[in-house]
């Protein structure tokens, strides 16, 4: 199984909102010992342990989907996670999806125009703007205190969530580990 976090790559994108999806592929990395590989012909980060692969495409985030698809194809993997942030769920939420659209995301776009829809997804909720002109600078601004005070559990229930994941089916995780807020 590949195992993708969205984000954006550079120090200044670091604790944004939108590398949510990083933040949560550091934290299996740690969790699972796992091994980088050499992955310059994937632009991206990848990591190995037992028969999954963890990628953070260094692509930025409009082009996720062109590292994706070139693990994918490399390695002839089936299935997808992807993890991302999303506007449209409340901050601290965690919610679990097969398919769909991508919602104005560009993450899941470039990932819907390469590898199609049929992947799952982990959706960490990061709340929406007051304005909807703001949506660009919210997602790459950094978490507010009372934000940031979560972020370590929240990751932390995430990453519980994605290790059952690759032994159970979406259904059971979905049950299991779904926050709503």
């Amino acid at each position: 199984m590949l195992i993708v976090g969205l984000g954006n790559p550079g120090s200044e994108y670091v604790n944004t909102r939108h590398n949510i999806g990083f933040m949560l592929i550091d934290e299996l990395v740690c969790r699972q010992m796992a091994q980088k590989l050499s992955s310059s012909s994937f632009n991206g980060d990848l990591f190995k342990f037992q028969n999954h692969f963890l990628l953070k495409p260094l692509t930025f985030m409009n082009l996720s989907g062109d590292s994706i698809a070139a693990v994918k194809k490399f390695y002839k993997i089936d299935e997808v996670i992807v993890i991302h942030d999303d506007l449209d769920l409340a901050f601290g939420s965690l919610r679990f999806k097969y398919g769909g659209g991508h919602g104005g995301h560009n993450g899941l776009r470039s990932t819907d125009e390469n590898i199609s829809k049929s992947y799952t997804r982990v959706r960490m909720g990061i709340g929406r703007p007051e304005h909807k002109g703001e949506v660009a600078s919210y997602v790459l601004s950094g978490f507010a205190l009372s934000e940031l005070n979560h972020i370590k559990s929240w990751v932390s229930q995430a990453a519980d969530a994605v290790e059952f994941l690759l032994e159970h089916s979406i259904e059971d995780t979905s049950s299991k580990f779904t926050v709503k807020k």
